[in-house]
């Protein structure tokens, strides 16, 4: 297979369709090796539009998410990032290339370890990966300056923009399938946050995700 050839076809057929036209985020798609972070079964479909499974019952974002989520959070050296979902590790590097600091929570221990050792590969040396539950928040180092939450939620706890510093931006995915909405916040100023809704998707919910009262009839 020509990798650099399907890599470049998903940027031109996929991602800038999807209005992903920041260049450097373009640019940063062939940088980052994406089948480095693909499951060995999967690796040919690393540059297929799919959710690849990542196995526990978890899967990998499409690449034109992950390059989306990357475009609108702008995304600063000096800027230091809180990723709620490890997953594959891949959006952990896209993230680490454009910031200063990465902390990024999984609950599957298995996909921590398994990314600890593909970043030590890439030399990343500005990740910290952490085991633990953070549908509900994790205060350890915050504030942040950036949170991204790789799972959606039916609703975002309050908690989530309390870690944000001033200026600080949020992308999440709120609400229930089949319609989901992309949502970045900014912490605009003091106890004022702004929230623009991007585009509509359906991706699975984050384990231990708060949940709102419902009825029940």
């Amino acid at each position: 297979m020509d990798f650099e050839q399907a890599r470049y076809n998903m940027v031109e057929s996929q991602i800038r369709t999807w209005e992903v036209i920041d260049q450097d985020v373009l640019d940063l798609l062939f940088v980052v090796k994406r089948e480095d972070f693909i499951p060995p079964q999967y690796r040919t479909l690393a540059f297929v539009d799919m959710e690849i499974p990542l196995g526990y019952g978890e899967f990998m974002l499409p690449a034109k998410l992950e390059a989306r989520i990357l475009q609108e959070l702008e995304l600063k050296k000096t800027d230091t990032v809180l990723e709620i979902g490890t997953g594959s590790g891949y959006l952990t590097a896209l993230l680490a290339h454009r910031s200063q600091h990465v902390t990024s929570i999984e609950i599957i221990p298995e996909f921590s370890k398994q990314t600890q050792h593909k970043l030590a590969n890439l030399d990343f040396s500005n990740v910290t990966l952490e085991i633990g539950d953070g549908a509900r928040g994790w205060n350890k180092s915050a504030p942040y300056d950036a949170i991204v939450l790789t799972g959606s939620l039916p609703m975002l706890p309050d908690v989530f923009l309390k870690h944000l510093k001033p200026l600080g931006r949020l992308f999440a995915v709120v609400g229930d399938a089949p319609a989901m909405q992309a949502k970045l916040i900014t912490h605009s100023r003091a106890s004022v946050f702004s929230t623009i809704d991007l585009f509509e998707t359906n991706i699975a919910p984050l384990r231990n995700a708060l949940q709102p009262k419902r009825f029940v009839f």
